[in-house]
Formats: structure tokens, C-alpha cells, sequence
């Protein structure tokens, strides 16, 4: 599947503890970047200058950190159909997201597997997230609060 789809809402009852969630691709490219510096106010020049990424050893323009934690959370939310239905949410970064300067840019997928079912309707997802065959967030896990 790519560039995300809304399910609608998953209901608690219909959930078991081992579902997998479909993986989702989700592009990046040098303007998806630039975008998200605007929206977040984070214009670290590693984000979208080559010349400087390259200066300070990187391969390239790199992707925020926060902007791959964005897409984990928005799979989760598109799975589940409510924005407001993720109480928890967090991650570690594992691996950059190199964003080449061409028209294809990079993807990162994004699949999930709910691991646990908790009491008061919640879920535990666990999320595994990759660029470039490269695991980018490790300890990546939601709690979702189903209807």
C-alpha cells in the first residue's frame, strides 16, 4: 500500500493480540523537508542543504528525526481512524533517512502488529519503521484507545 489510507475505525472487539497492521510506504522528498521546517520551525541546514549535510559527514540531506516519528504516528492514526485515539506514543531513532536530490526522493515504510490488548479498550502497536532497507525507529510502540 502507499501514501496511507483511512481505514476507519477499528473497533476494540475486533482486534486480537497478534494482527498485523499493513505496511504503508510514505515519500520524502527534498520538499517534504523544507515543508516541515516551515511547520515545525526546526531549520537545521542538514535538512536541506546538501552542501552542509555533506560537510559535516553526511551523505546527504537527511530527513528529522521527528518527521519519521510523524509518519509512524500518522500510520497509527490512519489504522485506527481517530487522531485522538493514541494516548501514548513514543520512539527511539535508529538510522538516518538520507533524502536524495532527485524526483523520487526516499520512502519510508511503515508496518505494526498489535502485541498486546490491555483493559478500558486499549491496544498496544508496535511499529517498525524503514528507509532504504535500514530499521530508522526502534522502541517504536503506541497505545491506542479503541471504541
Amino acid at each position: 500500500m502507499s501514501g496511507g489510507v483511512v481505514s476507519g475505525t477499528v473497533g476494540y472487539d475486533e482486534v486480537q493480540a497478534g494482527a498485523e497492521l499493513p505496511a504503508v510506504t510514505y515519500p520524502v522528498t527534498r520538499l517534504s523537508l523544507v515543508k516541515y521546517c516551515g511547520a515545525s520551525g526546526d531549520f537545521n541546514v542538514i535538512h536541506w542543504n546538501e552542501r552542509v549535510a555533506r560537510s559535516v559527514g553526511l551523505p546527504t540531506v537527511i530527513a528529522h528525526g521527528m518527521y519519521t516519528m510523524a509518519q509512524a504516528g500518522k500510520f497509527v492514526t490512519e489504522w485506527v481512524g481517530d487522531p485522538g485515539a493514541v494516548t501514548d506514543f513514543g520512539v527511539r531513532f535508529s538510522a538516518m533517512v538520507p533524502v536524495p536530490d532527485d524526483d523520487e526522493g526516499a520512502t519510508i515504510e511503515v508496518s505494526g502488529k498489535v502485541v498486546a490488548k490491555l483493559a478500558d479498550n486499549k491496544v498496544t502497536v508496535d511499529i517498525v519503521a524503514k528507509a532504504g532497507g535500514a530499521k530508522v525507529l526502534t522502541r517504536a510502540r503506541a497505545t491506542v484507545l479503541l471504541p
